[in-house]
């Protein structure tokens, strides 16, 4: 097939030649013939840069951090001290193990989710039009288009009026552009509006977007854990790498063996430097995900579940989100000569019985004889547009007359009647009157000789969700703003919002768009939600709120969401939302309505006090090892720990910590924000902490216990190890460490790998034996400093309070 025609030049070949090419015709391929095609072209995937399996284990030995490890390695080899080879490889294998599996399952869970994401085509097959995964498609195919639609694969579009396309994420240009019959429609353009039949010439890597993919990637700014991320990665290297170099200084003058004192230093860097933190934060993440997608809510970027837990605005789409999209014809008003039966007609012939609007099927079931209908051939039918807000068709009826008829919003409607027509006043009377009810009003036009008349309104109901009032208030009760967001009448969001339990201070568009940004930006912060609104006033409230400093969520269904929900910090594509929606969404919701957000706000909570508790124990871990090291070398001339106990002590810290992603947390109320100042100010204070019961203890086992050096090295070990373990137990909430149970698996990772630390000094296995007696001390001595630890956490928690950083 690409030998003869490619995507460029299929526009200006015939739609009858390129049937012959690919062998099809408009009744489109039969399941035998699709069967034989996907073996010939492949899958309708661009396939990601994948790395194998065992590319991704060697990785675990390349890199900076690996280097640094073998290099320890060698240098013990090169002073003879094969079991401090052995600790190190030993070492580096099982950190490699542990991080390549934690990837990996992350990496599967991740793929499960973005299986749930894949587009969908509608196909005609076997003589049936059918809904199967875009995946699935295969040149020749006959598929149909329509407004919200990602298109799968390149097209030659065949038949239909036209489509208007949004070809943005291809070319960068902000227009749509309008394609007709004979035009291509090129893989990842949106439907913004029409409705075509297309012939798929050009599937995966072959098509347009697939061999222009490595032009159009887009770079996203790191989000705001990444940031943390990198700066406590920053604040953690800067101290080791300072503190190791004096140490590695001081060594040199006083004259010890040069590769003694450089393997030293690089096993202690290595002791310090946060090895297990891009494995921790994976798999965070992913758990996170997991359970959300149990929950109805699919996540198709990760750190937008961190994004999430400082949400402090969330602009929510009303209908089929806040509303339940169920609308039914409460009342009809009529004008001139017109009769209630016409406006059902008319609105009827405006409108298509197969189409998935609910309008559409409120019609029709309020349509008492639906033959009427028969007596009316349609010509031309034009979907509803977004910005005209309206739908309309030409028509013969029997007699063979042409007339038109349309249906839309009142204002879109009054502004094609004839200028004769003074029904203007009355409408919006009426429009008022049933706004105040919560009715949305629906006109009715019949055309002629363009000569417009309003034939007459229909009163639509969209009910609240009834679990919308109490999901608002909760959101409200966890710090969340919730901002009410719909086109419909300004009179009918003010009814809304106050069923749903929002203040009525609901904006238009008129009062923020082209007012100086500082008054915008008040306008839309001080707004309860807003009516009336186009797509471009969506993306532009989203803008102006993050302006103000908030970190927004949009909610949205359609192909004109779709801008704002790209623009949000957190987007998310409700159920039902259009392939367009779900494109650019960071999160998806595969249950109707607002109340999946609760457990969206609260699982992100989760996530986040897992890392902020990950980052207090790995700085304040880091802190007591490395400095009390330090000071010990320079002020007593003494090594606390051998280079095999340092391996050892890294190796069962990163073992236990991993399963952090599974703990419980304390339950927040409020966004959760990085706050650098106190994050680092409370690590390094625990740190300081450990250090001074380290110093105590080292007194204690010289002066009390006149013990030999090497029983006091594996008594310090222990302690450590210990005391970092029960770090971890105090770094999960501000308050005392009981007041919150930890989670089996978390509590069990710790305890088994103190017992082993234990095992490994009462067993005298690469250190001095310790007697049982020692071994009590060093646990209970341990127990006594972190519970005083944990008192003074508390203590320090409330000067930060007190002094307005926490």
């Amino acid at each position: 097939m690409e030998g003869e025609f490619n995507t460029e030049n299929a526009a200006e070949i015939p739609a009858e030649t390129l049937f012959n090419i690919l062998s099809t015709d408009e009744n489109g391929l039969s399941s035998d013939e699709v069967i034989s095609r996907l073996k010939k072209y492949g899958y309708n995937e661009i396939e990601e840069d994948r790395i194998s399996l065992i590319h991704k284990l060697l990785g675990y030995f390349w890199g900076p951090i690996p280097f640094m490890i073998e290099a320890a390695a060698i240098l013990s080899i090169l002073v003879g001290d094969l079991g401090d080879f052995t600790i190190i490889m030993s070492l580096l294998f099982i950190n490699a193990t542990v991080g390549f599996y934690q990837e990996h399952e992350a990496d599967d869970a991740i793929e499960l989710l973005k299986e749930k994401m894949a587009i969908s085509a509608y196909v005609f097959r076997d003589y049936k039009w059918m809904m199967i995964n875009a995946r699935d498609l295969v040149p020749g195919d006959i598929i149909w288009m329509r407004i919200g639609d990602v298109a799968p694969a390149d097209l030659k579009l065949l038949s239909g009026d036209y489509l208007l396309l949004d070809e943005s994420s291809l070319t960068g240009e902000s227009l749509p552009v309008e394609k007709k019959s004979g035009d291509i429609c090129y893989s990842g353009s949106i439907v913004q509006q029409g409705e075509m039949k297309g012939l798929v010439i050009s599937t995966g890597t072959s098509t347009f977007f697939g061999r222009a993919s490595e032009l159009i990637k887009e770079a996203k700014a790191p989000s705001h854990l990444e940031k943390a991320v990198v700066k406590i990665g920053d604040y953690l290297i800067i101290i080791s790498v300072l503190t190791v170099s004096v140490i590695f200084m001081v060594g040199l003058f006083r004259q010890e063996g040069l590769v003694q004192i450089l393997t030293y230093s690089l096993i202690l860097l290595v002791a310090s430097i946060p090895v297990a933190q891009p494995a921790v934060l994976s798999v965070t993440m992913a758990v996170g995900a997991r359970v959300l997608a149990h929950k109805n809510a699919i996540v198709s970027k990760l750190s937008s579940i961190e994004e999430m837990a400082g949400m402090d605005v969330l602009c929510s789409d009303k209908t089929g989100t806040i509303t339940q999209n169920k609308i039914t014809v409460r009342e009809i008003q009529v004008y001139g000569d017109f009769q209630k039966s016409d406006v059902l007609l008319y609105g009827a012939l405006a409108s298509e019985e197969e189409s998935p609007d609910p309008i559409d099927h409120a019609i029709f079931r309020c349509l008492k004889n639906v033959d009427d209908l028969k007596d009316f051939k349609t010509l031309e039918f034009i979907q509803f547009d977004p910005v005209s807000k309206k739908t309309s068709a030409w028509l013969e009826d029997s007699s063979g007359n042409r007339f038109q008829v349309a249906k839309g919003a009142p204002q879109a409607i009054l502004a094609i009647l004839s200028p004769d027509d003074k029904s203007a006043n009355k409408v919006n009377e009426k429009v008022d009157l049933w706004a105040e009810k919560g009715f949305r009003a629906l006109a009715v036009g019949r055309g002629q000789d363009n000569h417009w008349e309003l034939v007459g309104l229909l009163a639509l109901y969209d009910p609240p969700r009834l679990d919308s009032a109490q999901t608002i208030k909760e959101a409200q009760t966890m710090g969340v703003e919730v901002k009410m967001v719909t086109g419909d009448h300004i009179a009918i969001a003010r009814e809304t919002a106050a069923d749903v339990g929002l203040r009525k201070n609901i904006k238009l568009p008129d009062e923020f768009k082209d007012k100086p940004a500082h008054k915008a930006q008040r306008v839309v912060s001080e707004a309860h939600g807003f009516a009336q609104v186009f797509p471009e006033d969506k993306y532009h409230i989203v803008e102006l709120l993050q302006k103000c400093g908030k970190i927004v969520g949009m909610t949205g269904d359609g192909v004109n969401d779709a801008p704002a929900i790209k623009k949000a910090d957190v987007g998310i594509a409700v159920s039902g939302a259009t392939d367009a929606a779900k494109s650019t969404a960071d999160i998806v919701f595969t249950s109707p309505g607002l109340s999946v957000i609760i457990d969206a706000i609260h699982e992100s909570h989760k996530i986040f006090l897992r890392m902020h508790s990950y980052s207090l124990y790995r700085v304040s871990e880091t802190i007591r090892i490395l400095i009390f090291t330090a000071l010990t070398i320079l002020i007593f001339q003494f090594y606390p720990l051998t280079p095999a106990m340092l391996v050892i002590i890294a190796l069962l810290d990163d073992i236990p910590i991993m399963t952090i992603a599974y703990d419980h947390t304390e339950k927040v109320n409020q966004p959760q924000k990085w706050n650098m100042k106190v994050n680092l100010g409370m690590s390094t204070y625990l740190g300081i902490i450990g250090v001074f019961s380290s110093f105590i203890l080292l007194y204690i086992l010289i002066e009390w216990f006149h013990l030999s050096p090497g029983v006091i090295q594996s008594m310090i070990f222990l302690k450590l190890v210990l005391a970092g373990h029960l770090t971890m137990f105090a770094t999960r909430v501000k308050g005392p460490f009981w007041s919150l149970r930890p989670k089996g698996i978390f509590f069990w990772s710790i305890i088994l790998t103190d017992i082993t630390a234990t095992l490994f000094v009462i067993s005298g296995i690469i250190m001095p034996i310790v007697s049982w007696e020692l071994v009590a001390f060093i646990w209970l001595y341990a127990l006594v400093a972190f519970i005083a630890g944990d008192i003074l956490k508390i203590r320090f928690y409330r000067f930060l309070e007190r002094i307005n950083l926490s």
